[in-house]
């Protein structure tokens, strides 16, 4: 504050046009001139019958007062910005298949957009290893399927859900020859089902099982995969049937053909965003309010 007020008066030459400028009365002014000439022990003015004129020691001060206030609001605007969201480093995690939902690389090119400061960081890893990566802090916030161990502090938020597909070999009896558009889930009882591991993401595993129980027979888990895509490499090459987020048909993998369910309420794929309750910043508060923004505009 005292190296601004020198600066006026240095800029003005006048005390009078310096109080003006600064929005306060002249004898205040006057008065943490002679502040910050007791402080420095030095005289900055000399005080003449129409105005003030700076001393050696003045303009010696000059250029690095301008120097330190520059700095001064370079760092306030600095904190300020990244207070904002609009600067600093931010680490987003995303599941295999989150990342190919079209709703999580265009929340995150909109981020991009808004706020080009930003470093952003991208990380895929299992629901279960990002959930661990949030609870700790080393990643801000996440696009998961499935929320669990909601007792670390990890808020879950469910910004959409997708009906689930039955992903068939394509030499499979049940799709070869003919057009098949929808399948009952029960269809699949006697089928040999692959499976994105339980470790990795719990929340569709559980919903499978329940849902497969719900109509009405236990699924035959032939094999678990430690990927989604992995899943469907597995059906490619003739191993079993997957059930599959809708969104994972964008995925075009020879050899396998994609089937949806006659209900397909009874198995929905949800995508959670995941933050640390404690711990947001700037950046990711913006990041939750570009989700929310593009959710309404998603659904409408």
């Amino acid at each position: 504050r005292l190296l601004r007020y020198f600066l006026a008066v240095a800029e003005e030459s006048h005390l009078t046009k310096a109080a003006a400028r600064l929005g306060i009365r002249q004898p205040p002014l006057s008065q943490q001139i002679r502040v910050l000439e007791q402080e420095l022990g030095v005289t900055l003015f000399h005080r003449l019958p129409r105005g003030m004129e700076l001393t050696e020691s003045g303009r010696a001060l000059l250029d690095d007062a301008r120097n330190i206030v520059a700095l001064v609001d370079q760092a306030v605007e600095g904190v300020r910005r990244v207070s904002q969201g609009e600067a600093g480093r931010l680490t987003v995690g995303f599941t295999g298949s989150a990342a190919f939902h079209p709703f999580v690389p265009s929340v995150i090119r909109r981020f991009r957009e808004a706020a080009p400061q930003v470093r952003l960081v991208l990380e895929e890893s299992s629901t279960g290893e990002l959930m661990d990566a949030v609870g700790a802090g080393r990643v801000d916030l996440a696009f998961i399927r499935g929320p669990y161990g909601l007792d670390r502090g990890v808020v879950v938020e469910t910004v959409l859900e997708e009906p689930m597909l039955a992903a068939f070999p394509a030499d499979h009896p049940a799709v070869k020859g003919r057009s098949r558009k929808r399948i009952a889930l029960s269809k699949l009882a006697d089928e040999s089902l692959i499976l994105y591991r339980r470790h990795s993401g719990p929340g569709l595993y559980d919903a499978i099982i329940a849902a497969c129980g719900a109509a009405g027979f236990s699924p035959r888990v032939a094999q678990e995969a430690p990927r989604m895509l992995s899943t469907l490499s597995l059906v490619a090459a003739g191993l079993g049937v997957s059930l599959v987020p809708a969104s994972l048909r964008r995925v075009n993998i020879e050899g396998v053909v994609y089937v949806s369910l006659t209900h397909p309420a009874e198995l929905r794929a949800p995508l959670n965003l995941i933050w640390r309750e404690d711990s947001l910043s700037g950046a990711t508060r913006k990041l939750i309010d570009e989700a929310r923004r593009h959710r309404e505009e998603f659904l409408a």
